[in-house]
């Protein structure tokens, strides 16, 4: 299977990149994090200066120029469009029901000041108890929903100043 690889140079150009691409770069090795590219009847020498593996960046001298580049494959796409991306939840800002079900307990009042994990509500469903927690800090801005109501799936309940 040909996996294609999404490149940001310099946070504008973007480039898609192909395992067949990278089989036919000449490219070799000449020491730990330097290498020497031949394309285009071209030579070029590079080197990478620093690299996030958890952020996907890398900053890449090639020729005396500096270039900062992202590279995203399809599974860093799907992370992101499913929200489980690191640091995701922080900007997390309301809390919708995952499910239908019944308000059992709201644990939370406006302008409580809450930390990650706090429970803010049950949620009762499939004859269940769902303990809703507080995906980071802050301070509860609104509460949608009232004890003994009925939600339905992605109703807003809680709002996060």
């Amino acid at each position: 299977m040909n996996k294609a690889y999404q490149v940001k140079v310099n946070g504008a150009l973007e480039i898609s990149v192909s395992d067949k691409d990278i089989t036919l770069l000449d490219a070799i090795q000449t020491s730990d994090l330097k290498y020497h590219i031949l394309h285009g009847g071209k030579s070029y020498s590079a080197e990478i200066i620093d690299s996030n593996f958890d952020e996907k960046t890398y900053k890449v001298k090639i020729n005396n120029n500096t270039y900062n580049i992202n590279i995203n494959n399809s599974l860093h796409q799907l992370i992101k469009d499913l929200g489980f991306e690191i640091g995701s939840t922080k900007k997390v800002d309301k809390i919708t029901a995952p499910m239908p079900g019944l308000i059992l307990e709201i644990n939370v009042n406006i302008g409580d000041i809450v930390k990650e994990s706090d429970p803010l509500l049950i949620l009762e469903a499939m004859k269940m108890e769902n303990v809703l927690t507080s995906p980071r800090e802050g301070i509860i801005k609104s509460i949608a929903v009232e004890k003994g109501a009925a939600v339905d799936k992605n109703q807003l309940l809680v709002e996060f100043e």
